[in-house]
């Protein structure tokens, strides 16, 4: 991280009394399954067991009252989200993206230095440059 463009990193989840039942963490899981048609293969590729994943599905569903994921056809295939789990994934992701936009702005025109969007894979960086300038190294 270049000290005159800090990473803007941001935490953002819903939760009930007992804990969370989403947040990215479940939003990337809903999106590995969405492209990989399998929970085995989206849990694998989070870096989590079968079980791990599947239980914050079944979490975040009990919260909710409706399912995320389905099977594809019979008891031996794959994945895929329901609409519920579309609508969700979808909804969430646009309101991360929002939020993280809002506060690189508003990071820009109230912080002495101008923050960058934290980068996963392959994304494209997203820089503010509202200020014209940044600290000196010190």
């Amino acid at each position: 991280m270049d000290e005159h463009h800090p990473t803007v990193r941001m935490h953002l989840w819903l939760e009930t009394e007992d804990g969370v039942f989403f947040g990215l963490g479940r939003l990337k899981l809903l999106e590995s399954i969405e492209s990989s048609g399998s929970l085995k293969a989206a849990a694998i590729s989070l870096g989590m067991s079968y079980r791990a994943a599947w239980g914050k599905i079944k979490r975040t569903e009990r919260v909710l009252g409706f399912a995320l994921i389905e099977k594809t056809a019979g008891n031996r295939t794959g994945y895929r989200l329901t609409e519920a789990g579309v609508l969700l994934k979808d909804s969430y992701r646009r309101w991360l993206d929002d939020v993280e936009r809002m506060a690189l702005e508003r990071g820009s025109q109230l912080l002495p230095c101008i923050p960058r969007k934290y980068v996963q894979d392959d994304e494209e960086p997203l820089v503010c440059d509202c200020l014209a300038t940044a600290v000196p190294a010190g």
